[in-house]
C-alpha cells in the first residue's frame, strides 16, 4: 500500500515537472514564432499535452474549433483511461463521418460512419470475408516485401521515400490484391489522398478540400463501377478482393450488390493508400532521429527478425502517429471520468478530441512513456483507433510497413539527404523525403 502511494506520488511529480518544461519550451515559441508550425510538430504536441494532462486532463469549451462537422462546442481529453472511456462508450460519443461517406458514395453510408447496427455488422462482417486476417502473412507481407525490394534495389544511393517508395507500394499492393489498380497509379495515390484529406484530416471545411475531395470521389466511383462491370463481362480465375466480393455476391450474401462492393472498396483504399505512405514516413524520420534505435531497427532487419523489426517501427511511430486525436461527438449529455476530480459533464452536440498521441504518453498508464522501448504491451499503443471503430486495416498497416522499410533499414550509412531534401516535405500527408545510403548489406 505504502509502495504503491510512494509510486503514485513519483508519478505526479514527474507530470508536474514535464508540465513545468512543457511551458517552458513552448511559451517562447508561441508568443515570438509561427504558432501553427509549432503546434503542427508533433513534439510540441506532445509537450501540449503533458501541460494539459497535470493542469486541465479534461477541457469542456463552449467553443467550435471543428468546423467541418455540426457541433456545439469543443471538449479536449487528455489521460489515457478517459480517451479509451470515450472511445469505447458508442452509444454516447458517435462516430461523425457519415455525411462525407454519403457525399463520397454519391449517397450510401460506409460501416466506418455508421454507429452499432444490423448494416454496420453486415458489412463489416462481408469485407472480412474478402479481406481475410490469414492473407497478411500468406500473400500481403510477401507481395509488399517483394515489392519494396524491388524498388529500394533500383535506387543509386538515394531515394526519396515519400514518392518512390510509401506511396508506390501501396498503391501497387492494391492493383494485385484488390484487383482495382485504378485507371492509373498515379489517380489511386492522388485520388485516395484527396478523399483521405476531405473525410478525416480538413476539420476546417475548407472549401477547396472538400471539392478535391469530391472530385476525387466521383472519379473513383466511375472507375470502380467500370471495373466492377468488367469483371462480370470477362470474369477472371485471380483470388483478389474484388473477385471474393461477387463470390459473396452470387451466393445470395445481402449487401453485397454491385453498389456494396463499389461503396465497401471505395471505403477500404481510402484508407490503406495514403495511411501506410504517411505512417512509414513518420516511422522511418523518428527512427533516424534517433542512432540507438535506428541501430536496432536496422540489426531486426539484417537478421530477418521481423517481430523485433515490427516493434521497432511501432514504437517509432507511437512518437510521431498520423493522428494525435479522434474525434466523436456527444449524442446525449455526458458525463466522463465519473468519480474523480476530473470528472466533466460534456453537452450534448460537443466535438470530442480524445487524444490518442497524449494517451500513448500518459505515465499513469505507460511505463516510461518518453523512452523509446520495443518490449511495451500492446495495450499501450492507440495507433489506428480505440473500441468499436479501430480501423479495419490496421492489422494490415501494421503487418506492411515494417516491410516496406525493411529494405531501407538494411543498407549502410542510412542517413537524411542534405539540407531541405532530407526533411519530411509536405502536408498533411508526407511528398517528399529524401535520405542517403552507401550499400546493401
Amino acid at each position: 500500500m505504502i509502495a504503491a502511494l510512494v509510486s503514485g506520488l513519483r508519478i505526479r511529480l514527474a507530470m508536474g515537472w514535464a508540465a513545468l518544461v512543457a511551458l517552458v519550451t513552448l511559451a517562447p515559441q508561441l508568443v515570438s514564432g509561427d504558432r501553427v508550425a509549432t503546434l503542427a510538430a508533433s513534439e510540441n504536441q506532445r509537450h501540449v499535452f503533458s501541460l494539459l494532462r497535470f493542469v486541465l486532463p479534461n477541457i469542456v469549451l463552449g467553443r467550435q474549433l471543428i468546423k467541418a462537422y455540426d457541433n456545439t462546442g469543443t471538449a479536449i481529453v487528455t489521460r489515457h483511461t478517459d480517451v479509451t472511456e470515450v472511445l469505447e462508450r458508442d452509444a454516447d460519443f458517435a462516430v461523425v463521418y457519415e455525411p462525407k461517406m454519403r457525399a463520397i458514395t454519391a449517397g450510401e453510408n460506409f460501416f466506418l460512419g455508421m454507429q452499432d447496427s444490423p448494416a454496420y455488422t453486415r458489412d463489416v462482417s462481408n469485407m472480412r470475408l474478402a479481406v481475410r486476417r490469414d492473407d497478411v502473412s500468406g500473400i500481403l507481407i510477401p507481395l509488399a516485401a517483394r515489392l519494396s525490394a524491388e524498388i529500394v534495389a533500383a535506387a543509386p544511393g538515394r531515394i526519396d521515400v515519400a514518392a518512390d517508395l510509401t506511396r508506390r507500394v501501396p498503391a501497387r499492393v492494391v492493383a494485385a490484391y484488390f484487383g482495382t489498380p485504378g485507371s492509373s497509379e498515379e489517380a489511386m495515390i492522388d485520388g485516395t489522398t484527396k478523399m483521405f484529406w476531405y473525410l478525416f484530416v480538413d476539420l476546417a471545411g475548407t472549401e477547396a478540400v472538400t471539392q478535391a475531395g469530391l472530385s476525387a470521389a466521383a472519379a473513383m466511383r466511375t472507375y470502380l463501377d467500370g471495373a466492377i462491370a468488367e469483371r462480370h463481362a470477362n470474369p477472371t480465375d485471380a483470388d483478389d478482393v474484388l473477385n471474393r466480393c461477387l463470390a459473396l455476391q452470387r451466393a445470395g450474401t445481402p449487401g453485397m450488390d454491385d453498389l456494396g462492393i463499389r461503396n465497401n472498396l471505395i471505403g477500404l483504399l481510402i484508407g490503406l493508400v495514403p495511411t501506410l505512405s504517411k505512417a512509414s514516413v513518420q516511422a522511418l524520420a523518428v527512427l533516424l532521429d534517433r542512432p540507438e534505435a535506428l541501430a536496432g531497427a536496422q540489426a531486426a532487419a539484417r537478421a530477418d527478425d521481423d517481430a523485433l523489426l515490427t516493434a521497432h517501427v511501432m514504437e517509432a511511430f507511437r512518437f510521431d502517429p498520423i493522428n494525435p486525436v479522434i474525434y466523436r461527438r456527444t449524442v446525449r449529455d455526458s458525463e466522463i471520468a465519473r468519480g474523480t476530480l476530473r470528472a466533466r459533464t460534456i453537452p450534448k452536440g460537443t466535438m470530442v478530441l480524445a487524444s490518442n498521441l497524449s494517451a500513448m504518453f500518459d505515465p499513469l498508464a505507460v511505463e516510461a512513456p518518453n523512452a523509446f522501448r520495443t518490449d511495451r504491451p500492446a495495450r499501450d499503443y492507440i495507433l489506428w483507433g480505440y473500441g468499436m471503430h479501430t480501423c479495419f486495416g490496421g492489422h494490415i498497416n501494421r503487418a506492411l510497413m515494417p516491410q516496406m522499410l525493411k529494405p531501407l533499414l538494411k543498407l549502410r550509412g542510412l542517413r537524411r539527404a542534405p539540407g531541405a531534401a532530407g526533411q519530411v516535405q509536405g502536408t498533411p500527408f508526407p511528398q517528399n523525403f529524401v535520405v542517403e545510403f552507401d550499400r546493401v548489406t
